[in-house]
């Protein structure tokens, strides 16, 4: 119950600080956990005047996401395999605009923030606060604590880094056609058509977190991605089920095995052709995850 007007300032910026943690840390525990700090710090600050609520609690959530981040750096360098993000999942809308999924993939989706992972704590805030929340240089520097040309190097090397990425089209129904097609091949295990789908410079990066089945490696071109693929759908052929979703606002969806989530995938879309695959097996990671309502 919201005490008093304290209260309501910070869940009113609530939404937009779990935005900044998430994707900080890749992890809805981890954001949620900053975000309680950060609203003990506001509780404590009850009393004083701020000038600006929102830059003051950005700073924060800033800043202990990214003390939280240099911990998390420490865990995730013995990290079992590759490492993918925590999904947010939400339901597919047939209405959701394509340049509406698009804007918000290029700072939300799986591929993004799995490479966000191979930056420091400084680029990763600098690229985070600037690409996906429209910050200055000049408040960029309030929050770090640093100089605004300095945020302005760390800005230049996150983008040169991020800048492998394809991004996807803005066709939404062109794009849930290829994701059709995919789930398609993969449930008849049909070479032929997953090779249509497949961008000649493909990757598959799979998480099993050291306690489910995944390539112990990220995968890249055709022959291999395609390999692996067929090698899935034919190890579970006629027993999975589940749902098509929307991962990290990317097209995806959650495979069930017996009723219970055996993995969430999301692809990346790139001139008419999946260019990403992202298979996350990490029961951990799961866990978080609601059971999903039938196909």
């Amino acid at each position: 119950m919201i005490s008093n007007a304290h209260d309501t300032v910070f869940l009113e910026l609530r939404p937009r600080l779990f935005g900044i943690a998430y994707r900080m840390l890749g992890s809805t525990a981890d954001a949620e956990d900053v975000l309680q700090d950060a609203w003990l710090r506001w509780r404590a600050r009850e009393r004083d005047v701020i000038d600006d609520n929102k830059a003051y609690l950005t700073r924060v959530v800033t800043n202990l996401s990214i003390d939280t981040l240099r911990r998390l750096k420490l865990v995730r360098a013995e990290y079992p395999g590759p490492w993918l993000p925590q999904p947010i999942i939400e339901d597919i809308d047939d209405d959701t605009s394509g340049e509406a999924m698009t804007d918000l993939a290029k700072s939300l989706s799986v591929a993004l923030m799995a490479l966000l992972e191979t930056l420091p704590p400084n680029e990763r805030a600098t690229f985070v606060l600037r690409e996906a929340f429209d910050l200055s240089f000049d408040e960029i520097a309030d929050c770090l604590d640093a100089k605004p040309a300095t945020c302005r190097q760390w800005s230049t090397r996150a983008r040169r880094t991020m800048s492998s990425l394809k991004w996807r089209d803005s066709r939404p129904g062109l794009e849930r056609g290829i994701l059709e097609r995919f789930v398609s091949a993969m449930s008849t295990s049909n070479l032929a058509a997953l090779l249509e789908l497949l961008d000649s410079d493909v990757e598959l990066i799979s998480d099993g977190g050291g306690k489910a089945a995944a390539a112990g490696r990220p995968l890249y071109g055709v022959r291999e991605v395609s390999r692996f693929l067929i090698g899935l759908g034919k190890r579970h052929a006629g027993r999975l089920g589940g749902r098509m979703v929307k991962v990290n606002n990317d097209w995806g969806g959650i495979v069930t095995l017996n009723d219970a989530i055996d993995s969430v995938f999301s692809i990346r879309i790139s001139g008419g052709r999946i260019s990403g695959v992202y298979i996350l097996r990490n029961p951990d990671k799961l866990a978080l995850i609601g059971k999903p309502a039938a196909l």
